[in-house]
C-alpha cells in the first residue's frame, strides 16, 4: 500500500506492539500528529504539559513494563528539551525510542526556524540515532531502532525525520510482528568454570547486583544463585526491586548513602561476585581503596564496562540470566556458618544505629521520614510503583521502602534528574494500571509540576509525597558536613502552598505537620482515584545517613552526627 512518511511512521508504531505514545506537537511534527489522530482506535497520544515530561513519561512506561518506551516532539525547543529524558534513560539502561520532526531537507544547515542538529546534540546521550532523508527507508529504519532499543543493554534512540519525508509518500509492507531483539551473548564455558573454582574456594562471598539483573528478567536466578552460595545480597540503587526488600539474604543498597550492613559486608568479604553493575564512583567511593580487601568477579550483558571503573580478577561478558543458571548448576552448595554470623551481628549493628537515629529525629519535633515512609507503605499496595525524584528523599526512599516486586522502583539513578518522578509516575501508571506513588522533595517536585495537569487529564491514580524542607536538601546536608554550614542558594524561602497548586490543577490534596496528620492524609490518598499531593513538612536538619564523604571510602563512613 501507498503511505506518507508519517502514516508509515503510525503504522510501523503499531506494527511494533505500540499502544501508548507520549509527546507534543508543533509545526514539523503536524502531519505525524495527523496519521495518529487517524488511528486513535489503535493508538493513544498522551499530550503532557512539557516536552520534558514526555520524555520521562516514556522512560517510566519502559521501566515498569520492560517495554520500549515512545516519545514525539517537534523540532528545536521541542526537540531540545527531549535531552534530559533521554539522557536519564541512557545512564540507566532503559529502552525509549524518541522521535522528532525536523525542517525539510532542503532547509537543514540554514538557521531554519526551530531548526536545530538534534541527531548531533543528542548523539553523547543515546545508544544510537538516525536522520531519514528518504521515505523508503523510513520504515526499516523505526524497526532498526526498536531492535536496537531493546537489545543487549537496553538504550534510547533517537529519528530525526524531516518534515518533507512525512509528507513524501513510498509503498508500505507491514511486518507481520515486532523485531525481535539480537540474541543474547552467552557466557563461555570456561570462563564460568574459573567462575565456579574462585566461588567455591571463597569463604566469605559477597553478591553485589545491579539494574541489569532487572532488565536481563534474572531475579529468580538470582535468589537461586544467593542461596547455592550461602552469601548476602547487596546492590546498587538501580537493582532495588529485583529482590524482596525483606528477604533474608538481603542487606539493601550499598554505596554513599547504602544500608551499613550491606557496606560493611561488602568490605570484610573476600570475594565480590558483581552482577549487571557498572561500579559508579557513588557505589564505590574512594577506588584505589574500594577493592582492597576482596577479589572480584564482575559478569554483564555490556563487554564495555568489564574494568571501565574497578578492575576485575575475572570479567565475563554474557547474559546474567543465562550465566546465573548455568553457575548455579555447576556449583555444589556451599556452607558459610561464621561468615553468616558476622552478617547477623552486621543486622543488629545497623538496627540499633537505625533505631538511635529515629529517636534523634523524632526530637526534633518534625515528621521524619521514618514516619513517612512506613505511613505510607502500610497502606499502599504490594504492585504499587515506587517513584522518586532526586535527593534527600530519594536516598530515604531507597534505604527504608519495602519493595515486593521487580520494576516497582522507578528513580534517576545515573543522571540524577530532579524533575524526573512526576513523568515517569504518569508512564508507570498507564503502563500498568497500578498505583503510582511518588516520593519527591519540595525542590525536585517544583521542577516538574505542571506535569499536575496530564495526571489529572488521564486520571492518574497517583499519590504525590512530598518531604517539605524549605531547602535542596541534599546539597544542603553537603553544605553542612563539608563546607562550614556556608548555605548557599539552597534555602528555598519560597510561600508556595502545595495543596494549593495542586487544587488548582484539578488534584487534590492536604498539610501532613503531625503523625496524626499523616495518618489523615494517607487515609485519603488512598481511599480515593487520581492525583493526591501529600505536603509533609520535615526537618532541613535531617540527614540521609549512612554516608560515605565524596572521595571518601568505607573506612570514613558517617553513621551518626551528635
Amino acid at each position: 500500500m501507498i503511505l506518507t512518511g508519517a502514516e508509515i511512521v503510525a503504522e510501523t508504531l503499531t506494527e511494533q506492539g505500540c499502544r501508548t505514545v507520549f509527546g507534543y506537537p508543533g509545526g514539523q511534527v503536524t502531519d505525524l500528529f495527523d496519521a495518529l489522530y487517524r488511528r486513535k482506535d489503535r493508538i493513544r497520544h498522551i499530550l503532557t504539559a512539557h516536552e520534558q515530561g514526555a520524555a520521562h513519561a516514556a522512560d517510566g512506561f519502559a521501566r515498569a513494563t520492560g517495554q520500549v518506551g515512545v516519545v514525539i516532539a517537534t523540532s528545536g525547543p521541542g526537540a531540545t528539551n527531549l535531552i534530559t529524558g533521554i539522557a536519564a534513560a541512557y545512564l540507566d539502561s532503559v529502552p525509549v525510542v524518541a522521535i522528532t520532526g525536523n525542517v525539510p531537507c532542503s532547509q537543514i544547515g540554514r538557521d531554519s526556524f526551530q531548526e536545530v542538529d538534534i541527531v548531533g546534540v543528542s548523539m553523547p546521550v543515546t545508544k544510537h540515532n538516525f536522520i531519514v532523508k528518504d521515505v523508503n527507508e523510513l520504515a526499516d529504519t523505526m524497526r532498526e531502532a526498536f531492535r536496537i532499543a531493546k537489545s543487549g543493554r537496553p538504550g534510547p534512540v533517537l529519528i530525526d525525520i524531516p518534515k518533507d519525508v512525512q509528507e513524501a509518500a513510498c509503498e508500505f509492507t507491514p511486518h507481520d510482528a515486532p523485531v525481535e531483539p539480537e540474541p543474547l551473548r552467552c557466557s563461555s564455558n570456561h570462563r564460568l568454570q574459573w567462575a565456579a573454582d574462585r566461588i567455591i574456594a571463597a569463604k566469605r562471598p559477597y553478591i553485589y547486583f545491579g539494574g541489569g539483573v532487572i532488565a536481563g528478567n534474572a531475579s529468580e536466578e538470582l535468589l537461586a544463585f544467593a542461596e547455592r552460595l550461602d552469601a548476602p545480597l547487596g546492590c546498587s540503587l538501580m537493582g532495588l526491586s529485583a529482590v524482596p526488600s525483606g528477604h533474608p539474604r538481603f542487606l539493601g543498597m550499598q554505596g554513599m548513602h547504602g544500608h551499613y550492613a550491606a557496606s560493611v559486608a561488602e568490605d570484610e568479604s573476600d570475594l565480590v561476585i558483581a552482577l549487571g553493575v557498572r561500579f559508579s564512583d557513588r557505589a564505590t567511593g574512594q577506588k584505589e581503596r574500594f577493592s582492597k580487601n576482596f577479589s572480584i568477579i564482575h559478569i554483564d550483558i555490556d563487554g564495555a564496562e568489564l574494568n571501565k571503573n574497578i578492575s576485575a580478577q575475572l570479567t565475563i561478558r554474557g547474559d546474567l540470566k543465562d550465566a546465573l543458571r548455568r553457575l548455579t548448576a555447576i556449583i555444589p552448595q556451599q556452607m558459610h556458618p561464621g561468615w553468616n554470623t558476622r552478617i547477623s551481628a552486621l543486622r543488629s549493628e545497623e538496627a540499633r544505629r537505625t533505631a538511635a537515629s529515629h529517636a534523634r529525629q523524632q526530637r526534633a519535633g518534625f515528621l521524619t521520614h521514618f514516619e513517612i515512609l512506613d505511613a505510607v507503605s502500610g497502606a499502599a499496595e504490594d504492585d504499587a510503583v515506587i517513584v522518586t525524584d532526586v535527593g534527600q528523599h530519594q536516598m530515604w526512599t531507597a534505604q527504608r521502602y519495602p519493595l515486593k516486586h521487580p520494576r516497582t522502583f522507578l528513580t534517576s539513578g545515573g543522571l540524577g534528574a530532579m524533575g524526573f518522578g512526576m513523568g515517569a509516575a504518569i508512564g508507570a501508571f498507564l503502563a500498568t494500571g497500578k498505583r503510582a506513588v511518588l516520593f519527591t522533595g519540595d525542590g525536585s517536585f517544583g521542577m516538574n509540576l505542571n506535569e499536575l495537569a496530564t495526571a489529572v487529564s488521564v486520571h492518574a491514580n497517583l499519590v504525590i509525597v512530598i518531604m517539605n524542607n524549605g531547602v535542596l536538601g541534599m546539597v544542603r546536608q553537603w553544605q553542612t558536613l563539608f563546607f562550614e554550614q556556608h548555605y548557599a542558594a539552597t534555602t528555598l524561602n519560597r510561600k508556595t502552598d502545595f495543596v494549593k497548586v495542586a487544587e488548582g490543577f484539578g488534584a487534590q490534596g492536604m498539610h501532613a505537620s503531625t503523625p496524626a496528620e499523616l495518618e489523615t492524609a494517607v487515609s485519603a490518598a488512598f481511599s480515593q482515584d487520581g492525583p493526591f499531593v501529600i505536603d509533609c513538612a520535615v526537618n532541613c536538619d535531617e540527614l540521609v545517613l549512612p554516608m560515605l564523604p565524596p572521595g571518601g571510602s568505607i573506612d570514613d563512613i558517617i553513621t551518626e552526627i551528635k
